[in-house]
């Protein structure tokens, strides 16, 4: 029965939620992985077909306490699968059902013109499903250092290609190789089909699995060690455990995330990479208040909030994305909510800079929420130009939209991904006023036309400088010639 319950509990996460299969599978504490992860990865296949055979035969309103996820895993297992794997209640219950169920698989396969299971299943793959992504490592720097780690791999009979100087490096890759990427150096890249979650680096919690794009915000947010930081929507944790490791566990990192379930996971994941600098709040980050005095040095906020997460490959989205999924009125919602978490970061009264990401595809979510981000909040902050080296820019739905980045499965070798960052203006303080008004949203002001700085030339303002000093270092500022941040 255990097997059912974390099955359909996968399946509920699925929806509505950013994440892998294999990630929500092998978070699910479940001692025996690979049965739930075939059972998650079948059902997903059937679930158009479950959907209409559970219908057709009224199981869910013949019983009323039996939840629809519950009802797919199950009636896979019977109908498709190698037989119920539980006794009790459940077998009985879908026993007494029998008849109807197997009647209306019947009336299906007629329907469809169809004699074999198998050709039931609708065979709709989108064209991101086609690439195979590079199984990527990121090391954890607080446990380990990269050498280290190559220098293990290659005596476990990997062979080590040096370093990536090209995207096409990583579509190279075969069984039992590996290449450092060409952006991030302690970003490793696997063959697709290489499975590292029993490995011993990895449960030691030395090395994690993180897809490239996902190493982004934590990367360009580069807080110095020492620094208070607040992941603004944390689960299920890889972002702050690469924020831990980038300040050396010196500082504050506060992380929060109103689901429960995601937060113990995470709570799990940081213990094992070795993070100690973390406080964990099960809370709505919309609802805290950035003048406690608690986040008054905070200088720097991830904000990676919900998404439709339509841009993860292994996903299995044709599966699990009802034809609503990017519907106007969710796509709406979601902004609404991302828009709001955005504002608030950017309300903290000290913040010097903010990262936004999102594994989505859509320009609702990213482009649009920059765009009015920048329209009501435009003289306090401005868009940095991230890697202009980079191959994929933000759409130029706005003057600023190409100094965004995203990220494709055949542009970058990695899942769909938006990621956007913003500095405070030199000279900028944040008043009670102002932060009341990002909260009401009433702003509307004109953008910045600065040219960021490169990190090497950016350093916070002292507190002691003078109201006179810091004005002089605007105008000194402003005079000299900047280049774009590039990483």
């Amino acid at each position: 029965m255990a097997l059912y319950v974390k099955a359909a509990a996968v399946l509920g996460q699925l929806e509505g939620k950013r994440g892998s299969v294999k990630t929500l599978v092998y978070n699910s504490g479940h001692k025996n992985i690979k049965q739930l992860f075939a059972l998650v990865c079948e059902t997903l296949k059937y679930t158009s077909v479950l959907n209409e055979i559970i219908t057709a035969s009224d199981l869910l309103k013949k019983e009323k306490k039996l939840q629809m996820n519950v009802a797919k895993v199950l009636v896979y297992d019977f109908l498709f699968g190698k037989g119920l794997k539980c006794g009790g209640t459940w077998k009985v219950l879908i026993m007494k059902h029998r008849s109807q169920l197997k009647s209306a698989l019947a009336r299906l396969k007629v329907k469809r013109k169809v004699s074999r299971n198998e050709d039931l299943i609708e065979t709709k793959v989108s064209s991101k499903e086609a690439y195979q992504l590079p199984r990527y490592v990121r090391v954890n720097l607080l446990k380990s250092n990269t050498e280290d780690v190559i220098d293990y791999f290659k005596r476990e009979g990997y062979t080590y290609l040096g370093q990536a100087t090209s995207i096409a490096d990583l579509r190279q890759i075969d069984r039992k190789q590996f290449i450092s990427d060409l952006h991030l150096s302690e970003l490793l890249a696997f063959h697709p089909k290489t499975d590292l979650h029993e490995h011993f680096l990895y449960t030691a919690g030395h090395i994690i699995l993180q897809d490239k794009a996902s190493c982004l915000p934590a990367y360009l947010l580069s807080p110095p060690a020492g620094s208070h930081v607040i992941d603004a929507c944390a689960a299920p944790g890889n972002k702050t455990s690469h924020l831990a490791a980038i300040l050396r566990n010196k500082g504050k990192l506060f992380a929060f995330d109103l689901d429960t379930k995601r937060l113990a996971t995470m709570g799990t994941l940081l213990l094992r990479a070795g993070v100690t600098c973390h406080e964990l709040a099960n809370q709505d980050f919309t609802l805290v208040d950035p003048s406690d005095p608690k986040y008054q040095d905070v200088n720097y906020v991830l904000v990676d909030p919900s998404c439709s997460g339509s841009g993860i490959v292994n996903r299995l989205n044709q599966f699990t994305d009802e034809e609503e999924s990017a519907s106007a009125q969710r796509l709406q919602a979601l902004a609404s909510f991302q828009y709001k978490a955005l504002s608030l970061a950017l309300s903290f009264p000290n913040v010097e800079r903010v990262i936004y990401s999102t594994c989505s595809i859509h320009c609702e979510e990213n482009e649009d929420v920059v765009k009015e981000i920048l329209k009501r909040h435009g003289n306090r902050i401005r868009l940095v130009n991230l890697m202009p080296s980079w191959p994929l820019r933000g759409l130029d739905t706005f003057p600023e939209g190409p100094y965004c980045i995203r990220a494709t499965p055949s542009d970058t070798l990695t899942n769909g991904f938006f990621v956007a960052m913003f500095e405070k203006q030199p000279g900028e303080k944040e008043t009670e006023q102002t932060r009341e008004s990002i909260a009401e949203g009433v702003i509307s002001l004109p953008a910045a036309d600065l040219t960021p700085l490169s990190i090497s030339e950016q350093k916070p303002v002292a507190s002691s400088l003078s109201a006179q000093s810091r004005k002089a270092k605007v105008k000194k500022v402003k005079k000299r010639k900047v280049k774009s941040l590039q990483i």
